[in-house]
């Protein structure tokens, strides 16, 4: 078994979710992935995409940067493989861009599948038009200093969340949520579950089932009704 080696800058060798794991996960919403783990794994609120279109699915290559500093992402970049997200743990700096559209244009080139930044990005108006997926905490003119050292393909966190290189990593319009790889497979059964569910159940109040079977009984459970009792 492939044993991560944290004390490298850079690790090249890393196991990912399965081409297969990342198309079924790509039919859920965020949200639906979340909640199914537990409500755990997403990223804080203020990852948000740069345009409400943008999609994402796939494992994830992890980078750890000083802020305002890009070089570690330079290297994610350059040994990335195609289908690939890469996840930057900027801190939450939003003092200088990290990324910007020549870094975007080179991701989109070969493969990359996102961006995933817990910091800021450039030339948004550009990238927000574009297909290609980039999730920041937001954005700043001011260019990166290239010349402090950072960590590619170690865990991380990122905006509240801990990614590991090769977990699942989805981001739609609500945001972006990370499942540890080991997770996937029973994640991905229980999402589905709950989609099937959501859906009979959204299609059951537009036939005017409107009240919410279970509430009743968790009004009484925190004690909002007595016992007998019914709004």
């Amino acid at each position: 078994m492939y044993t991560l080696n944290e004390s490298k800058s850079v690790n090249t060798a890393i196991e990912r979710v399965s081409p297969a794991q990342v198309k079924k996960a790509a039919t859920f919403q965020a949200a639906i992935l979340a909640d199914v783990a537990g409500r755990r794994g997403t990223l804080n609120g203020r990852v948000q995409p740069l345009g409400p279109h943008m999609k994402v699915a796939g494992p994830a290559i992890t980078v750890e940067v000083r802020p305002g500093d890009n070089l570690a992402i330079h290297a994610a970049l350059a040994i990335a493989k195609p289908g690939d997200v890469i996840v930057v743990d900027g801190k939450g700096d939003l003092s200088f861009a990290l990324i910007g559209e020549i870094m975007s244009t080179q991701a989109s080139a070969t493969g990359i599948a996102g961006f995933v930044i817990d910091g800021a990005v450039r030339d948004s108006h550009e990238l927000a038009a574009g297909d290609f997926p980039i999730f920041a905490a937001g954005r700043n003119p001011a260019g990166p200093t290239k010349s402090v050292a950072g960590r590619v393909n170690v865990q991380i966190a990122a905006a509240g969340a801990t990614v590991s290189p090769g977990d699942l990593v989805v981001g739609d319009a609500d945001g972006v949520v990370v499942i540890p790889r080991a997770e996937v497979p029973a994640i991905l059964e229980a999402a589905q579950k709950k989609l099937e569910a959501e859906t009979r159940r959204i299609a059951a109040i537009r036939q005017g089932d409107t009240r919410a079977p279970w509430l009743e009984k968790e009004l009484r459970a925190v004690g909002m009704l007595a016992e007998g009792e019914s709004l």
